[in-house]
């Protein structure tokens, strides 16, 4: 009875090992799983029948090249995280309970109880810590419909064509027909990226503003991503494209220091050496472009457009001015 008592807990815990290894990378090959596990190819495949069975699709081929792959099947199987994984769901989880998704609240909720109940007495302490660490500012903007944005990511995916209406910065209605190439996140906004076959270009629609009623359509082949990838792109669409000014201003600093304080919704960094970068930038007006560039902290020199070097003069004159320096003083200097 200890025997097969023992025998049967070492099965267990391989089948658990080999689960593991089997989630961490995308396929395996038959050799290689033998050897991890330190079993022979008959018993590996056994235990491979034993994983089927309890719902895990797992797929084999054979030859020299065979191996084994975890597929995605008809029901969703227990998951294995290691402490760090099970640590990030949560933090994600508590996030999407409180975040811009419409409709995802009470499920996130769901989830992370159920997480945070089977979580060992270590995690759980750490867990407490970072939540107390952790003080969410109050939700202000729009929210997205979880079920628009599960739709538009299937149809990227899938790359079928969508019809929507939506819904312009001036608030006029169009029809739209897109070919979606991805959704991208700026921290307060999703951006889907898609080319628009009336326009015949690439643009950019915020989710938010996208009509419920989508029609997913026709299949069709990919196009080549904007220059830079769908990120960069959606950066100098919103950064850029919607201000009246636009800059190219030389920052005398390390692009790996500015990205810290510009964001991509703010503006686009492009390295020039190790010590300086260009920040290409939109703003509403030239005070304000004069504003921003003196609260980044660093040295700057505006590139472009000519009339905001000479307003910033203005403004520099103006701020010595107001610190009681005069212009004879200068001069004089």
């Amino acid at each position: 009875m200890g025997v097969t008592l023992r025998s049967m807990l070492g099965t267990s815990a391989r089948l658990l090992r080999l689960l593991t290894l089997l989630q961490t990378r995308r396929s395996w090959a038959g050799p290689e799983l033998s050897a991890r596990l330190e079993v022979t190819s008959r018993t590996l495949r056994r235990d491979v029948d034993r994983l089927r069975s309890l719902g895990y699709p797992v797929a084999s081929t054979s030859g020299v090249a065979g191996g084994y792959q975890l597929g995605a099947g008809s029901e969703l199987p227990p998951l294995l995280l290691d402490d760090e994984e099970a640590l990030a769901v949560s933090l994600g989880l508590r996030t999407a309970a409180a975040g811009s998704v419409t409709g995802m609240e009470e499920v996130a909720l769901r989830a992370l109880a159920k997480l945070e109940q089977v979580l060992p007495t270590r995690l759980r302490r750490r867990l407490s810590a970072l939540h107390a660490s952790i003080i969410p500012l109050a939700q202000a903007g729009p929210t997205v419909d979880a079920r628009t944005l599960a739709r538009i990511a299937t149809a990227c995916r899938d790359q079928q064509r969508l019809e929507f209406g939506y819904r312009g910065n001036d608030g006029a209605r169009t029809s739209r027909r897109v070919e979606p190439a991805g959704l991208v996140h700026t921290g307060r906004r999703w951006y889907l990226v898609a080319w628009d076959l009336g326009r015949d270009d690439w643009r950019t629609f915020r989710v938010d503003r996208i009509a419920s009623n989508l029609q997913a359509g026709a299949t069709f082949f990919p196009r080549s991503p904007p220059e830079g990838g769908l990120g960069a792109y959606v950066s100098r669409s919103v950064s850029l494209a919607p201000y009246p000014v636009r800059a190219r201003v030389l920052l005398y600093a390390p692009i790996a220091e500015m990205v810290r304080k510009v964001s991509p919704s703010a503006g686009t960094l492009e390295s020039v050496d190790a010590g300086s970068c260009l920040l290409h930038v939109g703003a509403p007006s030239l005070e304000a472009l004069a504003v921003w560039m003196s609260l980044l902290g660093v040295d700057f020199e505006i590139r472009d457009p000519p009339e905001a070097r000479a307003h910033l003069r203005k403004v520099g004159e103006r701020a010595l001015r107001a610190a009681g320096v005069s212009a004879r003083r200068r001069r004089s200097t």
